[in-house]
Protein backbone atom coordinates (compact mmCIF):
# COMPACT_ATOMS: atom_id res chain seq x y z
CA UNK A 1 0.00 0.00 0.00
CA UNK A 2 3.11 2.40 0.20
CA UNK A 3 2.18 3.58 -3.57
CA UNK A 4 -0.62 4.96 -2.03
CA UNK A 5 1.29 7.00 -0.47
CA UNK A 6 2.62 8.71 -3.64
CA UNK A 7 -0.53 9.68 -4.25
CA UNK A 8 -1.36 11.62 -0.76
CA UNK A 9 -2.31 15.11 -1.62
CA UNK A 10 -4.37 14.48 -4.48
CA UNK A 11 -6.36 11.60 -2.53
CA UNK A 12 -6.76 13.74 0.09
CA UNK A 13 -7.83 16.79 -1.94
CA UNK A 14 -10.41 14.40 -3.64
CA UNK A 15 -11.32 13.35 -0.03
CA UNK A 16 -12.05 17.12 1.11
CA UNK A 17 -14.18 17.89 -2.33
CA UNK A 18 -16.37 14.81 -2.00
CA UNK A 19 -16.73 15.44 1.86
CA UNK A 20 -17.88 18.80 0.97
CA UNK A 21 -20.52 17.77 -1.89
CA UNK A 22 -22.09 15.19 0.19
CA UNK A 23 -22.44 17.63 3.04
CA UNK A 24 -24.01 19.95 1.11
CA UNK A 25 -26.38 17.50 -0.04
CA UNK A 26 -26.83 16.43 3.39
CA UNK A 27 -27.95 19.49 4.82
CA UNK A 28 -29.93 20.59 1.88
CA UNK A 29 -32.11 17.73 1.39
CA UNK A 30 -33.71 17.95 4.91
CA UNK A 31 -34.37 21.28 3.95
CA UNK A 32 -36.29 20.04 0.65
CA UNK A 33 -38.22 17.44 2.73
CA UNK A 34 -39.19 20.47 4.72
CA UNK A 35 -41.20 22.40 2.20
CA UNK A 36 -42.35 19.15 0.68
CA UNK A 37 -44.08 18.09 3.78
CA UNK A 38 -45.54 21.88 3.97
CA UNK A 39 -46.51 21.55 0.38
CA UNK A 40 -48.11 17.81 0.23
CA UNK A 41 -51.62 19.28 -1.07
CA UNK A 42 -50.08 21.67 -4.15
CA UNK A 43 -49.16 19.74 -7.04
CA UNK A 44 -47.05 22.35 -8.80
CA UNK A 45 -44.65 22.58 -5.67
CA UNK A 46 -44.36 18.69 -5.44
CA UNK A 47 -43.59 18.22 -9.19
CA UNK A 48 -40.80 21.39 -8.74
CA UNK A 49 -39.44 19.61 -5.46
CA UNK A 50 -39.60 15.47 -6.68
CA UNK A 51 -37.14 16.41 -9.59
CA UNK A 52 -34.59 18.76 -7.24
CA UNK A 53 -34.86 16.04 -4.46
CA UNK A 54 -34.06 13.20 -6.89
CA UNK A 55 -30.88 14.84 -8.74
CA UNK A 56 -29.61 16.13 -5.56
CA UNK A 57 -29.52 12.38 -4.21
CA UNK A 58 -28.62 10.76 -7.60
CA UNK A 59 -26.19 13.08 -9.18
CA UNK A 60 -24.26 15.09 -6.30
CA UNK A 61 -25.16 13.29 -2.81
CA UNK A 62 -24.69 9.39 -3.86
CA UNK A 63 -21.63 9.91 -6.01
CA UNK A 64 -20.24 12.12 -3.78
CA UNK A 65 -20.71 9.89 -0.50
CA UNK A 66 -19.00 6.99 -2.66
CA UNK A 67 -16.10 8.94 -3.63
CA UNK A 68 -15.95 10.44 0.06
CA UNK A 69 -15.31 6.63 1.03
CA UNK A 70 -13.27 5.45 -1.55
CA UNK A 71 -10.53 8.15 -0.58
CA UNK A 72 -11.14 7.87 3.15
CA UNK A 73 -10.59 4.52 3.11
CA UNK A 74 -7.50 5.09 0.87
CA UNK A 75 -6.48 7.56 2.98
CA UNK A 76 -6.85 5.11 6.05
CA UNK A 77 -4.37 2.24 4.18
CA UNK A 78 -1.35 4.72 3.63
CA UNK A 79 0.96 2.92 6.38
CA UNK A 80 1.64 4.65 9.17
CA UNK A 81 -1.11 7.79 8.73
CA UNK A 82 -2.77 6.00 11.41
CA UNK A 83 -2.37 3.76 14.74
CA UNK A 84 -5.81 1.26 14.80
CA UNK A 85 -4.48 0.28 18.21
CA UNK A 86 -4.31 3.88 19.94
CA UNK A 87 -5.98 6.38 17.61
CA UNK A 88 -8.95 6.16 19.24
CA UNK A 89 -10.23 9.28 17.52
CA UNK A 90 -9.84 7.51 14.28
CA UNK A 91 -12.30 5.02 15.73
CA UNK A 92 -14.99 7.58 17.07
CA UNK A 93 -14.39 9.41 13.65
CA UNK A 94 -15.33 6.36 11.59
CA UNK A 95 -18.17 5.49 13.62
CA UNK A 96 -19.47 9.02 13.08
CA UNK A 97 -19.44 8.14 9.05
CA UNK A 98 -21.02 4.80 9.30
CA UNK A 99 -23.94 6.98 11.38
CA UNK A 100 -23.64 9.73 8.44
CA UNK A 101 -24.44 7.28 6.28
CA UNK A 102 -26.89 5.77 7.74
CA UNK A 103 -28.63 9.54 7.53
CA UNK A 104 -27.75 9.39 4.45
CA UNK A 105 -29.94 6.10 3.24
CA UNK A 106 -32.71 6.77 5.55
CA UNK A 107 -33.04 10.21 3.20
CA UNK A 108 -32.95 7.92 0.41
CA UNK A 109 -35.68 6.03 1.95
CA UNK A 110 -37.68 9.44 2.50
CA UNK A 111 -37.28 10.53 -0.34
CA UNK A 112 -39.46 7.26 -1.71
CA UNK A 113 -42.12 8.15 1.04
CA UNK A 114 -42.91 11.36 -0.52
CA UNK A 115 -42.65 9.63 -4.67
CA UNK A 116 -45.48 7.60 -3.00
CA UNK A 117 -47.47 9.77 -0.91
CA UNK A 118 -47.22 7.18 2.20
CA UNK A 119 -45.53 7.74 5.78
CA UNK A 120 -44.56 11.59 5.37
CA UNK A 121 -43.70 13.20 8.57
CA UNK A 122 -44.31 16.31 9.79
CA UNK A 123 -42.16 19.58 8.52
CA UNK A 124 -40.68 19.59 12.26
CA UNK A 125 -39.65 16.39 11.84
CA UNK A 126 -37.25 17.10 9.08
CA UNK A 127 -36.33 19.98 10.61
CA UNK A 128 -34.68 18.49 13.25
CA UNK A 129 -33.27 15.30 11.68
CA UNK A 130 -31.44 18.43 9.72
CA UNK A 131 -28.86 18.89 12.47
CA UNK A 132 -28.46 15.11 12.44
CA UNK A 133 -25.67 15.65 9.60
CA UNK A 134 -24.45 19.04 11.23
CA UNK A 135 -23.60 17.53 14.81
CA UNK A 136 -21.47 14.52 12.93
CA UNK A 137 -19.92 16.74 10.85
CA UNK A 138 -18.49 18.58 13.96
CA UNK A 139 -17.42 15.55 15.60
CA UNK A 140 -15.85 14.61 12.36
CA UNK A 141 -14.04 17.73 11.68
CA UNK A 142 -12.79 17.62 15.71
CA UNK A 143 -11.07 14.66 15.72
CA UNK A 144 -9.34 14.34 12.08
CA UNK A 145 -7.71 17.73 13.17
CA UNK A 146 -7.24 18.19 16.88
CA UNK A 147 -7.38 14.11 17.80
CA UNK A 148 -7.82 14.53 21.05
CA UNK A 149 -7.91 10.71 21.79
Amino acid sequence: MDFIADYYEIIKAVHIIAVISWMAGLLYLPRLFVNHAMNMDNADIRGLLEPMERKLLKLIMNPAMILAWVCGLLLALIPGLIDFKTDIWFHIKFLSVIIMTICHIYLGIERKKFISGEGIKTHKFYRLINEIPTILMIVIVVMVTVRPF
